[in-house]
């Protein structure tokens, strides 16, 4: 199906296919045409399946269709999104699209000053996309003006759950004129999702696009079993290979993720960090470079975990093994987008076992194990090292050792894809660092040449 079918308006075609967009990801194919029909909907997809162009360009369409139209006061689309990096991306998504429209947008969130986002309240910015906390802020103090709203767009809906926003935005949707059009995406359908949906939409209609607890398909997952002293020598001994290009490393800690920059920084290699510690200055200049291929890596907690939307990420590396099975879904999610390919790598300490077990049993399949060859896994460390994990490169810590995981076996179908690199295979999830292959790259630096994020080419 190609986008000339989905009736949009001709100014909104024109951009899509000025940006090289031909053909819809399935859930833009599904929502486009049931947002056109003034629908409201919930609509479900993993990360990196389209769902920014999903909601902008049928709500750009029907915004256009309707000039001629008595005019509307004020605001006429808010979209609320959980962090300050979705809302710049979704901005510079609607600025790409309505480039042949004469719209004006403007972003509220927290972390810069206020009083440019008052000015352009103020001036009747026709789509404003918001964190809820400040929204909620400057709408308490008088600003905005929202009594001629047509669309609200509740982007990544779980996510905004899950960081408490619910209060916030409940009490935003209070003050919204309650004839408008509600969309809500999400890369789930809980249980809280579905109670907002009773509240603030009338007969949504619904597309959901593939099983939420499965990783995407075009991401290969690789477990490095590895003394926790050692997770620093790891990574750094991995990132040798320059078919890791373009790497966002996890830390579970901000401290930590300090610490495992200025570790590659040391070794020579660029390296940015993300968390809630930097200002947001910092954090939009630290995704710039990364995006420009500036730094080659980003190392980041999981506030990056579905904020990030960054073409051509090749590895997705988990320093720190998530706690809970639905963050690592999020995290491997950054990688592996819009049909391009991308490798998962995650260091497994003893402690983490029970973690990786329950993930294996959540995405229904085990998780191969490999070993990083020329690695010195038997390495002990000098009086004082550190052993918290995220020590400095170089330092190694005591004992080491080999474990054991009792997860599940990866079928021989799985749903796994074939190693990439040269050399063997990981080996069952039963093994004591299974596996013999030294690396999960690609090789040879493919992972910049991947299709953005949004509509397929």
């Amino acid at each position: 199906m190609p986008f000339s079918s989905l009736a949009l308006h001709p100014a909104v075609l024109k951009s899509v296919q000025e940006a090289g967009y031909t053909e819809p990801t399935p859930i833009q194919a599904g929502a486009i045409p049931l947002i056109l029909a003034h629908n409201d909907l919930i609509g479900i997809a993993q990360t990196g399946t389209g769902k920014t162009a999903a909601f902008t360009l049928p709500m750009l369409s029907l915004m256009a269709n309707a000039e001629g139209a008595p005019v509307r006061r004020g605001t006429r689309a808010l979209i609320l999104a959980p962090t300050r990096e979705l809302v710049v991306q979704i901005d510079e998504n609607i600025r790409a699209y309505s480039r042949h429209l004469p719209v004006r947008v403007a972003t509220v969130f927290g972390g810069v000053g206020e009083n440019p986002q008052i000015q352009a309240l103020r001036s009747g910015a026709e789509i404003v996309v918001a964190t809820p906390g400040r929204l909620m802020d400057l709408m308490d103090r008088g600003y905005g003006d929202f009594t001629g709203l047509q669309f609200l767009i509740l982007d990544e809906a779980d996510r905004m759950l899950d960081m408490g926003f619910l209060p916030s935005i409940r009490t935003i949707v209070r003050a919204l004129p309650k004839r408008r059009q509600t969309l809500l995406f999400s890369a789930t359908l809980s249980k809280e999702i579905e109670t907002l949906t009773h509240e603030f939409q009338q007969r949504p209609k619904t597309v959901q696009i593939g099983r939420r607890s499965n990783p995407a398909e075009t991401v290969a997952q690789w477990v490095y079993e590895v003394p926790k002293h050692l997770k620093p020598a790891l990574l750094g001994h991995l990132l040798k290979d320059p078919g890791l290009s373009m790497v966002l490393v996890f830390s579970r800690m901000k401290h930590g993720a300090d610490r495992i920059a200025r570790g590659l920084e040391n070794r020579g290699i660029r390296t940015a960090t993300l968390h809630s510690n930097r200002s947001q200055s910092q954090r939009l200049r630290a995704l710039q470079e990364f995006k420009s291929g500036a730094v080659r890596v980003l190392v980041a907690t999981d506030i990056a975990a579905r904020g990030i939307d960054v073409d051509g990420i090749s590895h997705v590396v988990n320093f720190d093994f998530p706690m809970h099975s639905e963050d690592y879904v999020h995290r491997i999610g950054r990688t592996g987008r819009a049909h391009a390919v991308g490798d998962a790598i995650s260091f497994v300490t003893p402690e983490d076992v029970a973690a990786l077990r329950s993930l294996e049993r959540f995405i229904g399949r085990g998780i191969l194990r490999k070993r990083a060859e020329g690695f010195d896994y038997n390495a002990s460390a000098p009086a004082g090292a550190p052993h918290s994990g995220d020590g400095g490169f170089g330092q190694r810590g005591g004992g080491g050792g080999g474990m054991r995981s009792n997860g599940p076996r990866p079928s021989s179908g799985g749903g796994q894809r074939p190693q990439r690199g040269g050399g063997g295979g990981g080996g069952g999830g039963r093994s004591s660092y299974g596996g013999s292959d030294s690396r999960s790259s690609r090789g040879g630096g493919t992972g910049g040449n991947r299709p953005p994020q949004g509509p397929r080419r």
